[in-house]
């Protein structure tokens, strides 16, 4: 997808507050919630571009392609912005595992479940 100048000035407005968003990657399938990753304006471009998901590495300060070694791919469905334009949630079909642990959702510890 080619970023036209009114893309440009949505993404603008997701970026005021902070150089870093927060995006949230959901199963489109299932609606299960598979990880938490930050996107800086150049990942978010290129994810609009390729149709797959871009972060930023906060540790490694630099872009990273979801899958692009393990082959464990996040083809983007859809992208939700958040009522206050400062979060995102991006639906996906994934391949494979989503966390780098090799399970299916970063979301597998348990800490807390009402019991019944």
């Amino acid at each position: 997808m080619e970023i036209t100048e009114q893309t440009a000035a949505m993404l603008d407005t997701y970026f005021e507050k902070a150089p870093l968003l927060p995006a949230i990657v959901q199963e489109e399938s299932t609606g299960e919630v598979l990880m938490l990753a930050y996107m800086n304006r150049e990942s978010f471009q290129k994810t609009l571009e390729t149709g797959y998901t871009w972060f930023w590495s906060r540790s490694r300060q630099e872009l990273w392609n979801k899958g692009a070694t393990s082959g464990h791919l996040q083809k983007v469905i859809s992208i939700y912005g958040d009522c206050d334009r400062d979060t995102i949630l991006i639906k996906v079909v994934q391949t494979g595992a989503a966390c780098h642990t090799g399970s299916h959702s970063c979301f597998f510890r348990e800490i807390k479940k009402e019991e019944e």
